[in-house]
């Protein structure tokens, strides 16, 4: 792997290191594994399936048979092989310009996607001041811009640093609070409470009332995106090719267990008709601590909500934007400006560009009236863009598999070829359903939706990596190929 500090003139690759990260920044697979679970899974999804009560497992778990397995299989044999993660993939399996297209748009799902990742933890801090400024937009706009830059002063500092308060943020603020909701849920149906969703078996599959009753599945999909994110940390394992695989399928299990139990808890307690789709979680903690007479517990967990959300931030703030450094360094895609990092070897120039755009979409929560259309087009936005990468690294693992056979990986998926045709075809059908407006949106109609949905497809997921594939410049390229990049072509 190339180093990353290469603008920095006294940088010398020492025995032992990796991109010159001396040997204490190494990091373990559990910690890998709670990175990308931490990224991936979070109680903030358990409000938006919650609405289908005892039908939500089934509306999990088809999503995580026909993408998620696909998913983590596929990345799991592609990071054994080929280090730097999708921009090397999608460049080896399909083209340069592709390969830019698709660590651009993982890069680019990130604006859209930590808005709603913040606006969940401004709804949540929101029970430790005052549980109204929950549907305050200036104040959700406020949170997301302060909170955000904490975070990239905090990435600054290194990846094992991140990785470690990631790992935290996941024990505090998703594994202990996941448990003692469904714990909570369990004792006190068995007080023989009665659920507020139904939970006997005519409805375990979702009633079927059109198109629109489906549309909350395309937020599936953006729930279980993300496990190949982390691949670009693969060589900072000391042995990825065996540890790569273990984290990811570690990962899958701790996701789905994640998703699931808690939403049907939320399900059990609250009315569904009075779901928030951004303070849920906080809805059903509130009214279980009430019931048991703990109510001085609420604003605790939601502090410790708080820090598993800003935990899956700092996983996405470390993944995607080194993936856009590395293609833009050694394909020359990108100007210097953009290619520089500070003595940690992290890209602060780009967090800094793209914070600056995050501020700017964070004003939608001040002037738009309702917080939850903000927050649900945005969600829409990111998945829509993300699932342009996926389709390119499912095309990607099917070319490598043919093209390069005795390449060297430490896994080999089964029937690798079903698996990326599944998985694309399910990125495909989800991306087509994303442009069908939920019967939750209330403003403007389909025509209109469907526009302004494929304008933030356009304008953020695709015109940015276009512009710098016709605009780049031989100068740009500061860094050669990495070697074994060069050895494994046909």
């Amino acid at each position: 792997m190339s180093d990353l500090s290469a603008d920095r003139p006294r940088a010398v690759k020492a025995p032992g290191t990796l991109a010159g990260i001396p040997n204490q920044q190494w990091i373990s697979w559990v910690a890998l594994a709670m990175l990308t679970t931490g990224s991936v899974a979070s109680l903030r999804a358990a409000p938006t399936m919650a609405v289908y009560g005892l039908a939500c497992v089934f509306l999990y778990l088809v999503p995580a048979i026909l993408f998620l397995l696909p998913q983590a299989m596929v990345a799991a044999e592609l990071a054994s092989g080929w280090s730097g993660g999708v921009y090397r993939w999608v460049s080896e399996g399909v083209s340069g310009p592709m390969g830019l297209l698709a660590v651009w748009c993982q890069f680019a799902m990130t604006i859209f996607y930590y808005p709603t990742l913040l606006a969940y933890v401004a709804s949540t801090l929101a029970y430790v001041i005052d549980p109204a400024l929950a549907s305050n937009g200036v104040y959700t706009g406020a949170v997301i811009v302060i909170v955000y830059w904490a975070g990239v002063f905090v990435s600054a500092k290194g990846m094992k640093e991140v990785a470690k308060l990631a790992s935290n943020g996941l024990v505090i603020g998703t594994l202990i609070p996941g448990v003692l909701l469904v714990v909570m849920g369990i004792v006190y149906l068995l007080q023989g409470n009665p659920s507020e969703a139904p939970m006997d078996v005519d409805h375990l599959l979702p009633a079927w009332t059109g198109i629109a009753s489906l549309v909350l599945i395309v937020n599936n999909f953006l729930s279980y995106s993300g496990m190949e994110m982390n691949a670009v940390h693969v060589n900072e394992l000391k042995n990825p090719a065996k540890e790569f695989p273990k984290a990811m399928f570690v990962a899958m299990g701790l996701v789905l267990l994640i998703f699931i139990l808690p939403a049907l808890a939320v399900a059990w307690v609250v009315p569904l008709d009075t779901i928030s789709l951004t303070a849920g979680i906080m809805q059903a903690f509130t009214i279980f601590f009430a019931h048991f007479g703990l109510e001085f517990l609420v604003p605790i967990i939601a502090i410790a909500l708080v820090c598993a959300a800003t935990g899956g931030m700092l996983g996405w703030l470390a993944g995607p934007s080194k993936g856009l450094l590395l293609i833009g360094r050694q394909k020359g895609y990108l100007p210097p400006y953009f290619q520089k990092t500070n003595k940690q070897g992290i890209q602060t120039n780009i967090l800094v560009s793209q914070g600056a755009l995050t501020t700017v979409i964070a004003l939608m929560y001040a002037f738009i009236p309702d917080v939850s259309s903000a927050y649900w087009i945005l969600s829409v936005m990111t998945t829509q863009v993300y699932l342009i990468v996926y389709v390119l690294m499912f095309i990607a693992a099917m070319r490598l598999r043919k093209s390069q056979p005795d390449h060297p990986r430490g896994y080999r998926a089964p029937a690798l070829t079903l698996l990326c045709v599944v998985g694309a075809l399910s990125s495909l059908a989800a991306f087509a359903i994303g442009f069908v407006p939920p019967s939750q949106f209330g403003g403007g109609g389909a025509g209109t939706y469907a526009l302004l949905i494929l304008a933030g497809i356009v304008l953020i997921g695709l015109l940015p990596p276009l512009l710098f594939y016709k605009l780049r410049k031989p100068h740009w390229q500061t860094e050669p190929e990495q070697p074994e990049q060069a050895e494994v072509r046909p």
